[in-house]
């Protein structure tokens, strides 16, 4: 099993989550998150004062899933969530040692 994680630009989400709901992801959280790469802020005017914002708005997704489903996964999200520019985002892919579902106690691949 792996944990994919992909930090996407928020405007995304929707059309990712549709994607990945076509192709058999069913569960998945969200969080609001910030910050920055590359694209390093960005430069703002209030009240007359120019000030940096260095954390820029993102949204990450981590998704478990069965080794057989990740390529899938990640081809999908790359597809929906890539504007090809600057600040689409990162996936990460880390091993997962083990999954239980509370509710049942199942674990390992009937638990996701």
């Amino acid at each position: 099993m792996k944990k994919i994680e992909a930090i996407i630009k928020p405007f995304k989400l929707d059309e990712v989550k549709d994607a990945l709901n076509a192709i058999g992801v069913h569960g998945m959280t969200v969080s609001e998150v910030k910050g920055f790469g590359r694209q390093k802020g960005h430069t703002e005017l209030y009240k007359g004062s120019e000030y940096v914002v260095d954390f820029l708005p993102k949204v990450k997704l981590e998704i478990v899933a069965r080794n057989s489903e990740v390529d899938n996964i990640i081809k999908t999200i790359i597809k929906t969530a890539q504007s090809g520019r600057i600040g689409d985002g990162k996936i990460f892919v880390r091993e997962i040692d083990d999954v239980i579902r509370i509710r049942t106690g199942e674990r390992g691949k009937e638990a996701i």
